[in-house]
């Protein structure tokens, strides 16, 4: 497995994060840090490079890419087709009506 462009290959998933470079992501972040923080976050980040590079390692070029891990079913019924609400059973419960139609009220001002 080849390391991240920019760090060196010592052979291991990672090569360990020194007081430094974990300084240096800090101030990228711009998050203030104690030496004791520095150490603390060292080993945190040593574990979380160590798990990204694993889930590297996993990945097969036999393996094709999927969207999901199961094979999806459509679960919806069939369309049928079936009678719907004439215009005057439609419009029997709207509180106004005009030619037809839903009367409603208007909520913008007249266009020119």
């Amino acid at each position: 497995m080849s390391s991240t462009p920019g760090t060196p290959d010592t052979g291991s998933p990672t090569h360990g994060l020194s007081r430094d470079e974990v300084a240096h992501l800090a101030r990228l972040s711009r998050l203030a840090v104690t030496d004791a923080e520095l150490d603390l976050f060292a080993g945190q980040l040593e574990v979380i490079l160590g798990a990204v590079a694993r889930v590297g390692e996993v990945a097969a070029d036999d393996i094709p890419p999927t969207s999901h891990a199961v094979p999806l079913q459509n679960v919806f019924r069939p369309d049928v087709r079936r009678p719907g609400l004439t215009q005057e059973q439609a419009l029997s419960g709207a509180p106004a009506s005009e030619e037809g139609r839903f009367r409603v009220p208007q909520i913008l001002g007249e266009e020119a």
